[in-house]
C-alpha cells in the first residue's frame, strides 16, 4: 500500500547490503573477535545473510550468557576493522541524487549500532537527512511513518516486513542474500537487480503516482474551469480534466488582454477546441489596477488577482466548481511568486502543484499524451519583459511584441527558441537562447537594428543569454 499524501518525498534506505557492501568489514571483525573468544566462527555462513541483528547471528554458536559481552565486543572492534574496507554498493550513489534531484529526504532505517552506522555514512561521504539505528523488521515501521517515507529499499525479507509494516511501497534490491522467490514471498512490490536501476524506477515511479494523484483530484472536483494560457503546464492540466471528467464538464478560460502575445492566442484556441472543450476568451484589464501599471516587484499579483476575479464569477455562471490554474510544483518553491499568492487568497486551486508534478514531468507526461505543448518554450506575459519600476502601458508591450517577432523571424521563426527582447526603458536587452550564442556577427548587428526600430534608443544582445526570469535579478 502507498501512502498518496502530497508533501516532502522521503524514501527510505537500509544501510547493510542495500546502500553499502558490509562483508569485508563484517567477516574482518567477527574473525578478530573469534580469535578472542577462542571460537571458530563459521563466518562464510554467517555473512551470507547479513542484516538480521548481531546478537542473532551469534546465539547459536555462543552460550547465551556470552552472547550480550560478545556483542558489546564486536561494535568496539568493529571502528577499527571494519569501516575503511567497505565500499559503496554500486549504484547507491545515484540512488540518493535521485532523491535529492526529486527534492527529497533520504532516510536510512538500518538494525546496525547507530555510531557505526554513522561512521560508514560519514567514512563514504553518503549524505542522509536522517539516521535511525537498531530498528529491525515490523520495527522499522515507526521510524518509516515518522519521517514521512513513502517507500522503503532494502536488500531482505525482514526489510519488506518493515516495510509493510508501515504501510509503504516495498522496493528490493537483489544485492543481498535473499532471492527474489523470497522477497516476492515476503510480499515485497518491486524488486531491482541493484540500486543502479533505482533512479529510472524511481522517476517512473513518481511520474505515473502524480498523474494518478491529478486525475483522483479532478475526478473529485466534479468540475473544473482551467485558466488557460496555452502553455505547457495549463495545457497539461486541461488533458488532464477532460481525461479525468469528459469534455462537457471542462471549459477552457483564456484572458483576453495587451499583455497576451496575439501569437499565442491561435494555437492556444485550437488546442482546446481539439479537446472537444469550450474556450473562453474573456477581457481581463489588469491594467486598469494602479499596481500592475506600476509594475513594482509585485506585478504579477495584480495581474493574477485580475484574471481569478474575471474567472470565478464567470465559472459559476457555467455551473463549473472551480478555477484551476497551472502552477506546478517547481513554481511552489520557486521563491518570488506573488501571482501564486493571489490565485490562492481568491480560492482557485492548483491540482498539478497539488499532485507534485514539475515542470520536467509536465513535458514528460505531454510527450506521453501526444500533446504538442510538451516541448513548447516557457511564454510568460508580454509584461514580464519590461524593467520593474517602469511603468507598464499598452505602447510597451506593443513595441516588445513587435520586436520578439521580428527577431524570430530573423532567426529563423523557430517556435522552440527562447527568446525575449527585454523594456529596459529607452534601451532593450536581447535574451537568446545560448544554444544559439553568439550569433554572427552580421546577424547579431540585423537583430540589434531591428530591434532599435521598433522604438528602442539603444540594443544589446545580452551574452549570457536566455534566463527565465531575469528581471528578478534586479530585485
Amino acid at each position: 500500500m502507498v501512502s498518496t499524501e502530497v508533501g516532502q518525498l522521503a524514501i527510505g534506505f537500509d544501510l547493510d547490503m542495500t546502500l553499502i557492501d558490509t562483508v569485508p568489514g563484517f567477516r574482518a571483525t567477527l574473525e578478530a573477535l573469534g580469535a578472542e573468544l577462542g571460537v571458530d566462527f563459521p563466518v562464510e555462513e554467517m555473512t551470507r545473510r547479513l542484516g538480521p541483528p548481531l546478537e542473532q547471528l551469534l546465539e547459536p554458536h555462543l552460550a547465551p550468557e556470552a552472547v550480550g559481552p560478545a556483542g558489546d565486543r564486536f561494535r568496539e572492534l568493529y571502528p577499527d576493522l571494519a569501516i575503511d574496507s567497505v565500499p559503496a554498493l554500486p549504484g547507491a550513489r545515484d540512488a540518493l541524487s535521485a532523491v535529492r534531484r526529486h527534492r527529497g529526504r533520504v532516510v536510512v532505517v538500518t538494525g546496525k549500532f547507530p555510531a557505526n552506522a554513522r561512521r560508514h555514512l560519514d567514512h563514504l561521504d553518503l549524505e542522509v537527512d536522517h539516521l535511525e539505528g537498531w530498528v529491525w523488521g515490523v520495527g522499522k515501521a515507526e521510524a518509516l511513518r515518522r519521517e514521512g517515507c513513502s517507500v522503503y529499499v532494502g536488500d531482505h525479507v525482514h526489510d519488506v516486513e518493515g516495510a509493510r509494516a508501515a504501510g509503504v511501497l516495498s522496493v528490493s534490491v537483489l544485492t543481498g542474500g535473499c532471492t527474489r522467490a523470497e522477497l516476492e514471498a515476503a510480499g515485497t512490490d518491486v524488486v531491482l537487480e541493484s540500486l543502479a536501476e533505482f533512479p529510472a524506477w524511481l522517476d517512473e515511479h513518481l511520474l505515473t503516482t502524480r498523474l494518478a494523484a491529478l486525475e483522483r483530484d479532478l475526478t473529485a472536483r466534479g468540475s473544473v474551469m482551467v485558466a488557460y494560457s496555452g502553455g505547457a503546464d495549463s495545457a497539461l492540466l486541461l488533458a488532464a480534466a477532460v481525461r479525468a471528467l469528459g469534455p462537457e464538464r471542462v471549459v477552457a478560460a483564456t484572458g483576453y488582454s495587451d499583455s497576451l502575445p496575439a501569437v499565442e492566442r491561435d494555437p492556444a484556441r485550437a488546442f482546446a477546441e481539439r479537446l472537444g472543450v469550450e474556450v473562453l476568451t474573456p477581457a481581463t484589464h489588469e491594467m486598469e489596477r494602479e499596481g500592475y501599471r506600476a509594475n513594482a516587484g509585485d506585478r504579477c499579483f495584480f495581474c493574477k488577482a485580475e484574471l481569478i476575479d474575471v474567472l470565478t464569477p464567470l465559472a459559476a455562471r457555467h455551473g463549473l466548481a472551480v478555477v484551476a490554474t497551472g502552477t506546478n510544483a517547481d513554481d511552489a518553491v520557486a521563491g518570488f511568486r506573488p501571482g501564486i499568492r493571489a490565485a490562492h487568497e481568491r480560492g482557485a486551486v492548483a491540482p498539478l502543484r497539488d499532485a507534485g508534478l514539475t515542470k520536467a514531468q509536465v513535458r514528460e507526461a505531454s510527450r506521453r499524451w501526444g500533446l504538442p505543448t510538451w516541448d513548447k518554450p516557457a511564454a510568460a506575459c508580454l509584461s514580464s519583459r519590461v524593467a520593474y519600476g517602469i511603468e507598464v502601458t499598452p505602447h510597451r508591450l506593443a513595441r516588445v511584441e513587435r520586436a520578439e517577432t521580428v527577431v524570430r523571424r530573423l532567426l529563423g521563426d523557430d517556435r522552440h527558441l527562447d527568446l525575449r527582447v527585454r523594456d529596459l526603458g529607452e534601451r532593450a536587452s536581447v535574451e537568446i537562447g545560448r544554444d544559439r550564442l553568439p550569433l554572427d556577427p552580421s546577424l547579431a548587428a540585423d537583430v540589434e537594428r531591428a530591434v532599435a526600430a521598433e522604438g528602442f534608443d539603444a540594443v544589446q544582445i545580452d551574452p549570457r543569454g536566455f534566463r527565465s526570469g531575469s528581471m528578478n535579478e534586479a530585485l
